[in-house]
């Protein structure tokens, strides 16, 4: 599902709905971003390797706070 998928119906929402929505997209984006993170942290060279990242890489991916990109 893409963003536009998302905020599509949000349009005709009353203003408040839409601010609630947006609140609670931010809270999962964020959650879902400390979830690959601390999965990227759990990962052997090999695995790393597997999905293209080396070890230097995907410490600094997994050492960012949830809240940047």
């Amino acid at each position: 599902m893409t963003r536009t998928d998302l905020t599509a119906p949000m349009l005709s929402l009353p203003p408040v709905s839409r601010l609630v929505f947006a609140v609670a997209h931010k809270v999962m984006t964020w959650e879902l971003r400390r979830q690959a993170r601390r999965g990227i942290a759990k990962l052997d060279t090999h695995l790393l390797r597997d999905i293209g990242l080396d070890p230097m890489t995907a410490a600094q991916e997994a050492q960012k706070p949830f809240w940047r990109d």
